[in-house]
């Protein structure tokens, strides 16, 4: 997936991945994520908007069965818009980091996060050590 830097240029993923250790976080790699996130937090604004519409525009039926179809729709739907509604906090404050520069440091180790990782969750906050420790504490502690 050949995506190119937020100033049209052609920074793509796989020149990314080819980047020189030094050059890690530098403007060019930083505006090819910030691109990324906005376009993503506009895509989550969209569907939000297209969930409103539909919830607005449903129609209660006289029928037990459609009416139990319906609410169990909605409920799913309102269950993906909360995760959405989540995602879209995430990339408001990987936003925020790559304006005060810490975006793609690790929050918890100071290392650097990598960017395989932040190209297939570019909100990460974490490096991988560090979201395995997080989630193996998590399951054991609850």
């Amino acid at each position: 997936m050949n995506k190119l830097s937020a100033d049209g240029g052609a920074q793509t993923e796989a020149t990314l991945l080819s980047s020189p250790p030094e050059q890690y976080m530098c403007p060019e790699q930083l505006a090819y994520f910030r691109r990324l996130l906005l376009a993503e937090e506009q895509e989550l604004l969209s569907a939000v908007k297209a969930t409103a519409g539909h919830l607005q525009e449903s129609q209660t039926s006289s029928d037990w069965n459609d009416r139990a179809s319906a609410e169990e729709e909605h409920t799913l739907e309102l269950r993906v818009r909360d995760r959405e509604r989540k995602l879209l906090q995430k990339i408001r404050e990987s936003l925020k980091r790559i304006d005060d520069g810490s975006y793609g440091w690790c929050e918890e180790t100071g290392e650097p996060i990598g960017i395989a990782r932040l190209l297939a969750r570019p909100t990460a906050a974490l490096c991988l050590e560090a979201q395995e420790r997080r989630e193996l504490n998590k399951r054991r502690f609850g």
